[in-house]
């Protein structure tokens, strides 16, 4: 890989990611939502079938007790500790972010508000396919506990055998999940979203997928909420020559295992420190079980870019708006104050990306694709719905009624001007 630097580079290369023609995915999708609305549960069945290859007709879609009691049994204690460590951290972080409802009285005696009130019933999904995520299960369904959800709904897509694996089961267990169903793709947000039957419908929907799981979450969206349209994973790295190459090569190949989508770049005013970052990279490569996966995104999607100093490096980071942002240089938090758009940061050559991923408590849904100019992390607030309150008192009313109707006629409503006035009370 050859080292770029800013002039003639463009960023849309490394940025925009190509699925195919989304317009007939577009369209696959739709069709795929429209028969779930039409067919309910026997859609699930056949959909299942059809793309994952599973026959669910004598297992059902609902994951009974009995196999998460078995599940437990699969896996070793050093995973559950983990979890449980985990599901901690990420309870006591999102604990910090909750809000309270409030009522502010006035000297007239009207009050104003605020109710901050949990979702009802949420879902969340949790992709199967190249790799399984117990990690993700805790990030999505932690924080809707702490919001006060009731009814946590988890949808994944089974395996050849019909079950789930062992490990998002008992993730899925020790976070609070209440139901669970064997089912992926577009057909499981299309479920969550109406409803089928046995899977009654959500209030929102959460957790990252593949481009059809996003699309049909960007179809549904209106009909529930939805946290954001996820994409490929992508790490942006800015070092000086206190990093040591080893360490970034192993945190740029972190993310490029995810996806041939996903995107690794990094950036330094040392040249020889990307040279020999690059050389690490094709090193590491070598033995890593992922390989192929990772070399395709690292080929494709990866980058390393010379700057003429941190200052200009951290200009090119805010455009980029990364989902996770590395900041492995001398002083850290000197350059903290500057960062504007990014999905979560790590200060320190001692906050390699997978500490976020898995235990640190910080979320791991993070914005992509450049949202994070815009996008939060998934957060208490996300399961949390607010509500306006208005207690107006009579002495107030009597003051403020005849600007009310005035601003009422201006818009040519004079139901809502006559609504103020036939308190008469001026």
């Amino acid at each position: 890989m050859d080292i770029k630097t800013l002039e003639g580079l463009d960023l849309s290369t490394l940025t925009r990611k190509s699925y195919g023609n989304e317009e007939l995915m577009e369209q696959s999708v739709a069709e795929i939502i429209a028969r779930v609305r039409t067919d309910g549960d026997s859609a699930l069945y056949a959909l299942t079938e059809k793309y994952d290859g599973v026959d669910l007709h004598s297992l059902g879609l609902r994951v009974r007790e009995e196999e998460i009691t078995q599940a437990y049994s699969l896996v070793d204690e050093k995973f559950i500790e983990a979890i449980h460590l985990a599901k901690e951290n990420i309870a006591a972080f999102h604990e910090k972010q909750k809000r309270i409802s409030w009522l502010d009285p006035k000297e007239d005696g009207s009050i104003l508000g605020q109710l901050l009130l949990p979702l009802k019933r949420v879902g969340v999904y949790v992709p199967g396919g190249t790799a399984a995520y117990p990690s993700s299960v805790l990030m999505n369904a932690v924080p809707a506990v702490v919001a006060g959800v009731e009814e946590i709904v988890m949808v994944s897509p089974p395996r050849k055998d019909g079950t789930l694996l062992p490990e998002v089961l008992v993730a899925a267990a020790e976070a609070g999940v209440t139901e669970i169903y064997k089912v992926g793709g577009a057909q499981a947000i299309a479920a969550l979203a109406f409803g089928t039957g046995e899977i009654a419908s959500v209030d929102k929907v959460t957790g990252p997928g593949n481009i059809y799981v996003t699309l049909a979450k960007k179809q549904v969206f209106g009909t529930v909420d939805i946290d954001m349209l996820a994409g490929p994973s992508e790490i942006l790295i800015l070092a000086d020559d206190s990093a040591r190459a080893e360490e970034l090569a192993a945190d740029l190949l972190s993310q490029a295992e995810h996806d041939p989508l996903a995107s690794s770049i990094l950036v330094s005013p040392d040249q020889q420190l990307l040279e020999k970052t690059v050389a690490e990279v094709e090193r590491q490569l070598q033995d890593l079980p992922r390989q192929e996966i990772a070399r395709a995104s690292w080929e494709t999607y990866g980058a390393a870019i010379l700057v003429k100093d941190l200052a200009e490096g951290m200009v090119l980071a805010n455009q980029v708006a990364p989902e996770h942002f590395e900041l492995v240089v001398r002083e850290p938090y000197s350059w903290l104050g500057r960062v504007r758009n990014a999905g979560a940061v790590f200060l320190g050559r001692f906050s390699p990306e997978p500490v976020g991923d898995y235990f640190a408590g910080p979320n791991h849904v993070l914005p992509t694709g450049g949202t994070a100019r815009f996008y939060s992390p998934l957060n208490v607030d996300t399961f949390m719905k607010k509500v306006s309150v208005i207690s107006y008192s009579e002495k107030a009313l009597q003051r403020d009624g005849k600007h009310i109707a005035h601003l009422a006629r201006k818009e040519g409503l004079e139901a809502h001007a006559r609504a103020v006035e036939v308190r008469k009370l001026w």
